[in-house]
């Protein structure tokens, strides 16, 4: 067994999402490979990922801007930014939450994303939280 497919078999046994707390920010992720929207014969695969924003913390919280860091297994790396996700700046009083889906493509059969969004509280002090590094795995590795 190589070290690549050893790395990938431990990723596949393991959950490959993410769960991660900053600054009273929850973040929870979870990836799905979509063979329908991938080709592996012409090096196309592709994921979606759910992600939801819960404001565990005690002070209303508007996520501003976002950065995504995208490494495929073969350390190809990728940054993307941008304001807010899919469109919105979701405004966060505390305990409420923020659902959205997104995709991602890669030319590799397996790769990583990880990142951190920009959130402002009500006196307009920023602020980053994390989201945890998740797993691309396809199974066609």
């Amino acid at each position: 067994m190589s070290a690549e497919t050893s790395t990938v078999a431990t990723l596949l046994a393991r959950d490959p999402g993410s769960d991660c707390t900053t600054c009273g920010i929850r973040v929870e992720v979870r990836p799905a490979f979509l063979p329908d929207r991938s080709d592996p014969a012409l090096g196309r695969f592709t994921w979606s990922y759910r992600i939801t924003i819960t404001n565990r913390g005690d002070r209303r919280a508007r996520l501003l801007r976002r950065h995504w860091i995208i490494v495929d297994g073969d350390g190809n790396r990728h940054d993307v930014e941008g304001e807010g996700v899919v469109g919105h700046q979701p405004d966060l009083a505390p305990d409420q939450r923020f659902e959205y889906s997104s995709f991602c493509p890669l030319e590799y059969p397996w790769g990583t994303m990880e990142g951190e969004y920009t959130f402002e509280d009500e006196q307009g002090d920023e602020f980053r939280v994390q989201v945890g590094r998740f797993f691309l795995v396809s199974p066609h590795v």
